[in-house]
C-alpha cells in the first residue's frame, strides 16, 4: 500500500505469545524463527492491502482502509504461521485483535482512543486467537469469508477505558483453539487484573 489510510480505519494488532521466555532459553532459534515471524505477517498486511505504521520487538500495528482486509491478513497471517515448522522447541503463536475507529494520523503513526481499545482488545486474546470488536464486527458481518464465523464472548470492560466492549472471536477451522480459555482470559481484563502472560 502506498500510503496510510486516514479517518475511520481499521487496526490489527498482533503479538507472539510467551515470547520473552523464548528469547531467554533459545536465542539463536528465536532469532531464526523472528525473522520467519516478520515475513509472513508483513507479506499477509501488506497482500491485504495494509499499511504496517508500527512494529515492536515482535509486535505489528497494521492498518486498513477496511475491515475485511483487515480480517483477511489475520486470517492469511495465522494460516502461514500454522503451516510453519519452527525451529523453537514449541511453535511461535500470535494473538491478534481487530478495532475499528476513527483515528489521528500523523507521521504515518496513529493516535488516540481507537489505538487504545486496539491495545486493550489484542492484550486479553490468547496465543492463536484473533478477538474482534464490537465496531469491527458490524463492519464484517455481511462480508464474512466462507467458513469463518465469529462467536460473540459478551460485553467486557478492558482495562483503563470507560466504556465497555462487546467482544467475538473468529472462529474458523484452521484456527487452533487457545490455551486459554477465551471467555476466561476476557473476564481477567474485565475485572481488572492484570495478566502475567510474557511477550
Amino acid at each position: 500500500m502506498s500510503g496510510a489510510p486516514s479517518g475511520t480505519v481499521t487496526l490489527l494488532f498482533t503479538d507472539v505469545e510467551g515470547s520473552t521466555r523464548l528469547w531467554d532459553a533459545e536465542r539463536d532459534a528465536m532469532a531464526e524463527a523472528l525473522r520467519r515471524h516478520d515475513e509472513i505477517m508483513r507479506e499477509a498486511i501488506e497482500q491485504a492491502g495494509g499499511y504496517v505504521f508500527k512494529t515492536v520487538g515482535d509486535a505489528f500495528c497494521a492498518a486498513f482502509s477496511a475491515a475485511r482486509p483487515g480480517l483477511d491478513a489475520a486470517l492469511t497471517a495465522q494460516q502461514g504461521l500454522a503451516a510453519q515448522s519452527w525451529p523453537t522447541s514449541r511453535p511461535i503463536v500470535v494473538r491478534m485483535g481487530l478495532h475499528a475507529g476513527v483515528c489521528e494520523e500523523r507521521d504515518g503513526d496513529y493516535f488516540g482512543p481507537a489505538v487504545n481499545r486496539a491495545a486493550r482488545l489484542l492484550a486479553v486474546a490468547a496465543g492463536g486467537q484473533v478477538l474482534v470488536s464490537g465496531a469491527a464486527a458490524e463492519l464484517l458481518s455481511d462480508e464474512l469469508p466462507d467458513g469463518v464465523g465469529l462467536r460473540e464472548l459478551g460485553t467486557q470492560q478492558l482495562k483503563d477505558l470507560t466504556r465497555p466492549e462487546r467482544v467475538y472471536q473468529v472462529e474458523a477451522e484452521f484456527l487452533a483453539a487457545p490455551e486459554q480459555a477465551p471467555a476466561a482470559a476476557v473476564r481477567a481484563s474485565a475485572n481488572g487484573i492484570e495478566e502475567s502472560r510474557p511477550g
